[in-house]
């Protein structure tokens, strides 16, 4: 049958009625993690061995407020969660700068970068420049947010939770339009440097 054949004969045995319930286990405490619970592992030597997997590489953007322009930062921590309902989730620092204006706007597009936008990257990776300057780019369909040229992909979101996790936020949206774009390989990062 293989793994899509029994998938698809589980969801229909769930939806007949005939499945037992199923009681749902309490929800865990969110909370941060208290100085005395810090893993004793090294920052620079966490840093250096997790340098080890590479990820691609996304721009996040949300529109600005009246007045403002839009908001974006690089992001590397991007994954998608759950088909259904089709949602997404990366991991913004707490101490962002740009985060609180895309929670502000409650929307925000993940833009895949392509291999040829180390550079794009780079940009959108520095703090209180002006990050939109000579960057083409159009309104999202559904949330308006900004929609960069030349990217592999783009995932138009609305905010569906945000969650703490350690000195980072886990960020997960439920995906409202998405589509591909005109790049052709994926912008990689390994051990601090672009692929």
């Amino acid at each position: 049958m293989g793994q899509a054949g029994t998938a698809e004969a589980a969801v229909r045995y769930l939806r007949s009625g005939k499945a037992l319930a199923v009681e749902a286990l309490p929800r865990p405490e969110l909370r941060c993690v208290r100085e005395d619970e810090r893993a004793p592992a090294d920052p620079a030597e966490f840093r250096r061995v997790l340098g080890n997997f590479a990820t691609g590489v996304t721009v996040v953007t949300a529109p600005g407020a009246p007045g403002e322009e839009p908001a974006g930062f690089a992001c590397q921590s991007f994954s998608s969660l759950s088909l259904d309902p089709p949602l997404v989730a990366f991991m913004v620092g707490r101490t962002s700068t740009t985060w609180p204006r895309i929670a502000r706007a409650g929307v925000f597009c993940v833009n895949v970068l392509s291999a040829a936008q180390g550079e794009l990257c780079r940009a959108f990776a520095v703090s209180g420049a002006d990050k939109f300057a000579g960057v083409p780019h159009d309104p999202a369909p559904a949330s308006g947010s900004p929609r960069l040229a030349g990217t592999l992909a783009w995932i138009d979101c609305t905010i569906h939770a945000v969650h703490t996790g350690g000195d980072h936020l886990i960020v997960v949206g439920r995906v409202d339009a998405l589509g591909t774009g005109e790049g052709e390989a994926p912008l990689l990062f390994h051990r601090g440097r672009f692929l």
